[in-house]
């Protein structure tokens, strides 16, 4: 009856109402020993595989950076690289150029069809990489041989690798803000459908669009799988064929790709809570 007159609302925890009544512990110990086993899981084969191109569990000869400023003088390491890093930035700007038009066009014209374009752009992921290079291998038959033969083929096949995780980011972008009403707005005042997609929506989903475009850049840079059985050389490849001379330089060049994509991730989450921050901000303005 005090606890009621106290705090009409009810709002107080049980452990303030009934002092004598000791409150329920959550299982910290289980959650524990679970980000321990998590943490050991990622972290353990990192500090290994780094810990092999320094060098210190195998020469005993302390640890050195040999191999990491080797690296650049390693034959095919620059060229394979370059053209990985160019074959990324071509497939992020077509697949934006693609599909933020389409996402946003689909959320304000064809809601309806959302689940079957989803649907669609998630089928990459169910089918293997080997059927995939085969059906484009098999599509693209007549096409030039400047296409067919060149990077623009790992290009075009990247594009569609990273449909579902493009579309997953730029939806959820597109849901997260008032869409229609600032289309129409947009609209109202005289700007023509391109501006308006230039300059209102893009500026409000750049976070999913970032996100989509560094996952879509990992992607390129770690694939292997149809670059090798297209006969193309890219730096995943190189890899690989330095691995059966040299497991170091391998291993060195495959810590330098999971750093970079690793610094591109940092990058895109630096993005999304300095968006984040600014929002209370902008709110208390008006």
């Amino acid at each position: 009856m005090t606890a009621l007159i106290s705090d009409p609302a009810g709002l107080q925890s049980p452990a303030t109402v009934r002092p004598g009544r000791t409150p329920r512990r959550r299982p910290k110990i289980g959650r524990a020993v679970l980000l321990l086993l998590f943490a050991a899981y990622f972290f353990v084969p990192l500090y290994a595989a780094i810990d092999f191109t320094l060098g210190g569990s195998r020469r005993n000869m302390g640890h050195t950076l040999s191999v990491w400023t080797g690296l650049v003088h390693q034959e095919g390491f620059t060229t394979n690289l370059m053209t990985s890093l160019k074959i990324a930035g071509l497939t992020v700007v077509l697949l934006l150029v693609l599909m933020v038009p389409t996402m946003a066009w689909l959320h304000l014209r064809l809601p309806h069809l959302r689940r079957v374009v989803e649907g669609v752009c998630l089928l990459p992921m169910a089918i293997p990489a080997v059927v995939i290079a085969n059906g484009i291998l098999g599509a693209f038959k007549s096409w030039p041989q400047s296409i067919t033969g060149s990077s623009w083929i790992l290009i075009l096949e990247y594009v569609i690798l990273a449909l579902p995780f493009t579309y997953r980011s730029l939806d959820a972008g597109l849901s997260a803000i008032p869409l229609t009403t600032m289309v129409e707005a947009a609209r109202s005042l005289g700007a023509s459908w391109p501006t308006t997609l230039w300059r209102v929506v893009v500026p409000n989903i750049r976070t999913a669009i970032a996100s989509a475009g560094i996952l879509g850049a990992a992607l390129a840079l770690g694939e292997f799988t149809i670059a090798n059985l297209l006969l193309l050389n890219t730096f995943p490849v190189w890899t690989d064929q330095a691995g059966q001379q040299d497991g170091e330089v391998a291993t060195t060049a495959s810590m330098l790709i999971l750093f970079l994509s690793w610094l591109l991730l940092m990058l895109v989450s630096h993005l999304g809570r300095g968006r984040t921050k600014k929002s209370p901000k902008l709110r208390r303005s008006k």
